[in-house]
């Protein structure tokens, strides 16, 4: 064996690979100076009144055909909204609404008739919107347990969930406030003497229903204390397939805002009279809440919201507005350019 020859091609090896990495680190060490001295190409443009006018010009020519679109697509939403707090409450309950809400002896049950305003074409949405609910508050959205929804009692720390982590010395699934006070009015709805199906499927994110909540945990010790919070959960449905709780467990950040209940998968016809059988169980009263219910369609930008639409034009009108202002300033009072360099050449400067 020639140990000799292969010393001698491993060092001529090393040496080849090297000298070919010496260029890279050069480049690369060079690259760092260039980068920490700021001295890296880059791109400095001028911003003379003529360029600035344009773009501020041209971006509210842009934004206000967007706002007026994305208002027209709002507008083209129908929606029937109903607040029935108020009205499904008893005349000589009217002067002590807690006292109703808080009587069970006392029917909740309700009727309430809405006309088609104009052709609502399938689907057609149905929500519940709560006013005043401040579903933000901060002891309100940390009272919850995701490892709990997700691995039932196998994870059996309830702490977060006081005050309603336990009850009679066992864990409570699912555990906290938000669960405990799960909106509980139910709706049922009929044109004429037909009865609309309500489809109540695929009302939750996909991602809740398969990634957050568990599919063998079910309910337990729910709604088993002296103080009931709202609605109750099938013990024998998972957490999974319990929709109405997936919805009300992502908390709102407004104290307004609007919960999904199911869909009419039917066309409704202008001037259809469709009644609501509603049972008024969820309790508003105590805080000043207002309940109503929402059938909505929706477009291509989703359900009505003028928000968006009117932005776009404000800011498109307040940059069309500037333009014009910088374009009478520049007018009249032009002034001298400076070099790319920013070396003022003013004249007299010499002197």
């Amino acid at each position: 064996m020639d140990v000799e020859g292969s010393s001698t091609l491993s060092r001529n090896g090393a040496q080849s690979v090297e000298s070919r990495s010496r260029p890279v680190r050069r480049h690369l060490d060079d690259a760092v100076y260039q980068f920490t001295q700021q001295n890296l190409p880059a791109c400095k443009p001028v911003l003379t009144p003529a360029w600035v006018i344009s773009m501020f010009f041209l971006i509210g020519v842009i934004f206000i055909p967007i706002g007026l679109l994305c208002l027209y697509a709002s507008e083209s939403v129908i929606e029937i909204v109903d607040r029935y707090d108020i009205d499904c409450v008893p005349n000589n309950f009217k002067s002590q609404k807690v006292a109703y809400i808080k009587d069970t002896s006392v029917s909740k049950n309700c009727t309430r008739y809405l006309k088609v305003p104009q052709n609502m074409k399938a689907p057609i949405y149905i929500y519940y919107q709560l006013d005043n609910y401040y579903q933000n508050h901060r002891r309100y959205v940390k009272s919850r347990s995701d490892n709990q929804l997700l691995h039932g009692l196998q994870y059996n720390d309830t702490s977060s969930c006081n005050p309603e982590g336990e009850n009679n010395g066992l864990p409570i699934v699912p555990c906290g406030l938000i669960a405990w006070s799960l909106f509980n009015d139910t709706y049922s709805f009929f044109n004429g003497a037909d009865a609309i199906k309500v489809n109540r499927k695929n009302i939750a994110w996909r991602s809740d229903r398969e990634h957050k909540y568990g599919k063998d945990i079910y309910p337990s010790n729910f709604q088993s204390g002296s103080l009931i919070g709202g609605a109750t959960l099938d013990p024998n449905i998972p957490l999974s397939d319990q929709e109405d709780l997936i919805v009300w467990m992502r908390t709102a950040a407004l104290p307004t805002f609007r919960k999904l209940y199911g869909r009419i998968e039917v066309d409704l016809e202008e001037g259809d009279l469709i009644m609501v059988n509603l049972v008024n169980n969820y309790n508003t009263y105590s805080f000043g809440g207002r309940k109503k219910l929402v059938l909505s369609t929706t477009s291509w930008l989703g359900g009505r919201n003028n928000f968006l639409g009117m932005s776009y034009v404000a800011v498109g009108s307040s940059f069309i507005f500037l333009s014009f202002v910088f374009l009478l300033l520049h007018v009249k009072n032009p002034r001298p350019y400076g070099d790319t360099n920013l070396s003022w050449n003013w004249k007299g400067m010499s002197n």
